[in-house]
C-alpha cells in the first residue's frame, strides 16, 4: 500500500479529508475511498481499510459531539437495529470491482452534495422518527455501507435533516455513531468472509486521527470551514469522474 505512486501526497491529504468529517460528525469512509481511488489504490484494500479508519475517526467525532450533549439515543437506535446486521451482511458481498467502482461513484455524488450543502438544510421544527420509517432507512443504508465499505452518515445525516428528525448537531451526533456501529459491523463481516487488514493501515489511521481530533473537538464547538468543504468536493468530484470512466 505504501509502495503507491505519490503516497506522500496521499499522506499529506488524509488528515485534511479526516479533519472535515469528523467536523460534521462522520468518519470520513467515502473521502478515503475517494482519495485512494484517485491515487489508485487495488479495489480489495480500499474497503478494509475505509472502515478500519472509520472506527475510530467516527469514534473521535462521536466522543466530542457526545460530549457537548448532542446524543439522541433513540433516533440512533431506530436506525441502528437494523443497520447493524445488514451491514454485516453486506460485508460479506464481494462484488465485481468495476460494478464496485460505479456504486461508490454514485454514492460518493451524496458526499458532495452534503458538502456543498445542497440539500439537508437545518430546520426548527423536529419531529419524531417512526419505528418503521428508522428500520427502513437504517437497513438500507446499513447494507451499503458493509458492501461498498462506509459507514453511511454521509447518507443518513442529510436524510435526518430533510425530514426533520433533527437538527444539525444531533444528526452529527447521531450519525457518528451510526457510522461507527455499521463500520465494525462491515468489517467484521469481511474479515469472516477471508478479507484481510494490511499492516500499513494503522499508520494510515495514525495519520487521520491528527485531523480527526482538530475537526471533532472544533466541528462540536462550531466552526466555520466552508472553503475547505468546497476544495474536498472537488476532489469528490474527480474521484467520481475516474471511478465511473476506469
Amino acid at each position: 500500500m505504501l509502495q503507491t505512486e505519490n503516497i506522500s501526497l496521499f499522506l499529506l491529504m488524509l488528515p485534511i479529508v479526516s479533519f472535515l468529517y469528523a467536523s460534521v460528525g462522520h468518519g470520513g469512509a467515502s473521502g478515503y475511498l475517494a482519495l485512494m481511488a484517485l491515487f489508485s489504490f487495488a479495489p480489495e484494500t480500499m474497503k478494509p481499510t475505509a472502515l478500519l479508519l472509520n472506527l475510530f475517526v467516527a469514534g473521535i467525532s462521536f466522543f466530542y459531539y457526545y460530549k457537548e450533549g448532542y446524543f439522541n439515543k433513540k433516533l440512533f437506535l431506530s436506525f441502528a437495529i437494523t443497520s447493524i446486521p445488514l451491514a454485516f451482511l453486506g460485508g460479506t458481498i464481494e462484488i465485481d470491482a468495476s460494478i464496485y467502482k460505479k456504486i461508490l461513484a454514485i454514492l460518493l455524488v451524496f458526499a458532495v452534495l452534503k458538502m456543498l450543502n445542497v440539500f439537508g438544510k437545518e430546520k426548527e421544527d423536529i419531529k419524531n422518527v417512526k419505528l418503521w420509517q428508522g428500520l427502513l432507512v437504517g437497513g438500507i443504508i446499513g447494507f451499503f455501507s458493509g458492501l461498498i465499505g462506509i459507514g453511511g452518515g454521509i447518507i443518513l445525516t442529510p436524510i435526518i435533516l430533510l425530514l426533520h428528525w433533527g437538527n444539525m448537531k444531533e444528526a452529527a451526533a447521531v450519525s457518528a455513531l451510526f457510522i461507527w456501529v455499521n463500520s465494525a459491523s462491515g468489517l467484521v463481516g469481511q474479515i469472516s468472509s477471508g478479507v484481510t487488514i494490511e499492516k500499513e493501515s494503522f499508520l494510515l489511521v495514525f495519520v487521520a486521527l491528527v485531523g480527526a481530533v482538530a475537526g471533532g473537538y472544533l466541528g462540536s464547538k462550531k466552526i466555520n470551514n466552508q472553503k475547505l468543504r468546497y476544495i474536498l468536493a472537488f476532489v469528490l468530484v474527480i474521484a467520481c469522474v475516474k471511478l465511473f470512466f476506469t
